[in-house]
């Protein structure tokens, strides 16, 4: 049985879930897909970047991830919402509650993407188009937000035929249709081909997929290593990868967060560092793993980046072991400069139980630490994670618990919008 894939994309996802919700449920007249609109960061909290744009606003130019003033420079009559990433972890539970009931192979791949292997399923509806058509009225007529699903025997060649022309259509990309479908777009339209490697490609004469496809993969390989030779298998359609309906574990976990305003003193770094250590430590315990490798990221207020890393004796999940690695390396490699981002990570993670060497120099008493960390994850599962916070948090402009999705882009006061 000949495999069948399908990709799908929600079409400007976070754009479409706020004016389906707008439209639906706040009394909204004006559909924000149809309009020069976009979703965007908040200027005050130094976020001010387009997280989505609608297809009005991208004939101005608007890009996914510039800065909010250039976009409003483009386009002066920008309509801004703010994210609203509560809305969107719904939206994206119900898309997957519908792919599931076509398939028990789906493997989501973003919050707003995910591959369905539909090989034994898909005659059950009709037949592999049929299906898709299918799943694609469902979101359409019972969620109100539109999809392209992209159709083939390769999750490659799937995600690619998802990004064809948009929005609410399908599309398929079989092997024998690469040549026709796939070698006439430029380059930077390949998976994993980004800006820079653009330029180097541009620099031997590569300019469209075809042509990347044709070209000898040992120049690729002396000018882009590992990575130009994995690009030219893609090029040709050469994907082995299967949708996988249990996700890989994680092989590091980490939280960064950028500062409303630039941190001047080890201080208060330190204290952001705290808040972060609390919420990577706090995934790691959820998913009972620990961590060997602890890292810290600095940036300045010039966008100047450096990190630095360890290895600890100990795998741990312990929240204050790990603030107290990453309190260390920052002193370490921190230059003074002022500090707009910090972010902890951590890698080499174990799963069960790690045994920890007894060391007579310390008196540190881990088993007690582990069962604090216990505590307070428990009551704040209960009670919200505002129910317990460290002293040192009272009073201070740091979040107590930085990292990943921001508090303020989790819900939206919408009592205090203008919606048309």
């Amino acid at each position: 049985m000949d495999t069948r894939i399908y990709h799908i994309d929600v079409n400007s996802a976070f754009l479409s879930w706020e004016a389906v919700y707008r439209l639906h449920h706040k009394g909204g007249r004006v559909d924000l897909r149809e309009i020069p609109s976009a979703v965007g960061g908040d200027m005050a909290m130094r976020r001010g970047i387009i997280l989505a744009k609608s297809i009005p606003a991208k004939k101005y130019g608007v890009r996914t991830g510039e800065a909010v003033p250039e976009a409003v420079r483009k386009c002066p009559g920008l309509t801004l919402v703010p994210p609203n990433y509560g809305l969107y972890e719904k939206c994206s539970k119900a898309l997957m509650g519908i792919l599931r009931e076509y398939s028990d192979v789906v493997e989501q791949y973003s919050i707003d993407e995910a591959f369905v292997d539909v090989t034994e399923s898909a005659h059950l509806f009709g037949g592999t188009f049929a299906c898709a058509e299918e799943i694609r009225n469902r979101v359409r007529e019972e969620l109100g937000f539109t999809v392209n699903i992209g159709i083939s025997d390769r999750k490659l060649l799937a995600k690619m035929a998802s990004d064809f022309e948009k929005p609410d259509r399908v599309h398929t990309l079989f092997r024998d249709e690469i040549e026709e479908k796939m070698w006439p777009l430029p380059v930077s339209e390949l998976f994993f081909v980004g800006g820079a490697t653009v330029k180097k490609l541009s620099s031997l004469g590569i300019r469209t997929i075809g042509e990347l496809a044709q070209a000898d993969p040992e120049v690729l390989r002396q000018h882009l290593k590992k990575h130009g030779e994995a690009i030219w298998a893609f090029a040709r359609g050469m994907d082995l990868s299967v949708v996988e309906a249990v996700p890989s574990p994680n092989k590091g976990y980490g939280n960064s967060t950028t500062i409303a305003f630039d941190v001047m003193d080890g201080g208060t770094a330190k204290l952001v560092l705290l808040a972060l250590a609390e919420t990577v430590s706090a995934r790691l315990r959820e998913n009972k793993v620990k961590a060997e490798v602890v890292a810290v990221g600095i940036r300045d207020c010039h966008f100047h980046q450096v990190s630095h890393q360890c290895i600890l004796d100990t795998a741990t999940d312990i929240t204050w072991e790990i603030h107290a690695a990453a309190c260390r390396l920052f002193e370490e490699v921190w230059d003074g400069s002022p500090i707009r981002h910090l972010g902890i990570h951590t890698g080499r993670v174990q799963d069960g139980e790690s045994f920890r060497q007894i060391n007579f120099l310390y008196d540190t008493d881990y088993e007690k630490l582990e069962r604090a960390d216990d505590m307070v994850d428990r009551i704040r599962k209960r009670f919200g994670i505002d129910a317990v916070k460290r002293a040192a948090f009272v009073k201070s402009p740091v979040d107590h618990m930085s990292g990943g999705i921001s508090r303020e882009k989790r819900s939206v006061d919408y009592s205090r919008l203008r919606i048309d």
